[in-house]
């Protein structure tokens, strides 16, 4: 079902969209106005979901063993030492 609605663009917008149109990439005006509506959905709902993906991270990483800034250093240096050796960067 459609809705009407009354918005208002720039000029700048409005000579853009009807040059969409004149393309033919768009059928109409309001072709170009729903897709960019529905990109920008679609752009929100992924930042949403990144935002939960990257909450559940944070809480699983606190639940997680502390570990103190010396053996995190520690193991930093023996990973960064074993890749160097993989990709023959040792000196």
């Amino acid at each position: 079902m459609s809705v009407k609605a009354s918005v208002s663009i720039s000029e700048q917008q409005d000579a853009y969209v009807r040059d969409l149109v004149d393309q033919g990439r768009f059928s109409s005006v309001s072709a170009v106005v729903q897709q960019g509506l529905d990109l920008l959905r679609k752009q929100d709902e992924a930042e949403l979901l990144e935002a939960a993906a990257l909450k559940i991270l944070l809480e699983e990483r606190m639940g997680g063993p502390f570990v103190s800034p010396q053996i995190f250093n520690r193991n930093t240096a023996v990973l960064l030492a074993e890749k160097r050796q993989d990709l023959g960067l040792d000196g």
